[in-house]
């Protein structure tokens, strides 16, 4: 790799699912090297494209098998506390998740899971990812996905 590709800007890139039950409740996993709660989803590894890093961070974290569906959301996002670089965060649709489909908890990276109201989940959320329900519930509603500049986050 010559010189000029080492020196262009680097950015994170990360997918998510946007999972409800039967009542309309968010799926949330609670990472236990965080305080706060987040989507299942995670890094898109070398090689992946996003829908394919939603897919196997969601058997990896969940045990689910599924094929993610229409891009919801795409959100840009500046350097957080969290993160030293520049991130770009993906949001798919994963459907509806029967109550009888068992979860088996990634007890390596996670500490919990549940499904929650709105109003619960901008309680567990961080602002930024929080702004990303928000457009990913609409967007399923509309069948318009939404891109988040990082003013709207």
């Amino acid at each position: 790799m010559d010189d000029f590709w080492m020196s262009v800007n680097k950015l994170v890139a990360a997918a998510a699912a946007y999972i409800t039950d039967p009542r309309g409740q968010v799926l949330l996993v609670k990472p236990n090297y965080r305080d706060h709660w987040n989507f299942a989803g995670g890094l898109i590894d070398e090689g992946e494209h996003p829908s394919q890093a939603c897919a196997r961070e969601l058997e990896e974290e969940l045990g689910l098998v599924t094929t993610p569906g229409s891009l919801l959301v795409t959100q840009w996002l500046m350097p957080l506390d969290t993160c030293p670089l520049p991130s770009v965060h993906f949001m798919f649709d994963c459907g509806t998740l029967d109550p009888e489909t068992p979860i088996t908890l990634q007890a390596e990276e996670l500490d919990d899971y549940g499904f929650f109201p709105m109003e619960t989940a901008a309680e567990l959320l961080r602002p930024h990812a929080f702004t990303r329900l928000s457009a990913a519930a609409s967007a399923r509603g509309s069948g318009a996905p939404s891109f988040l500049a990082p003013e709207s986050a």
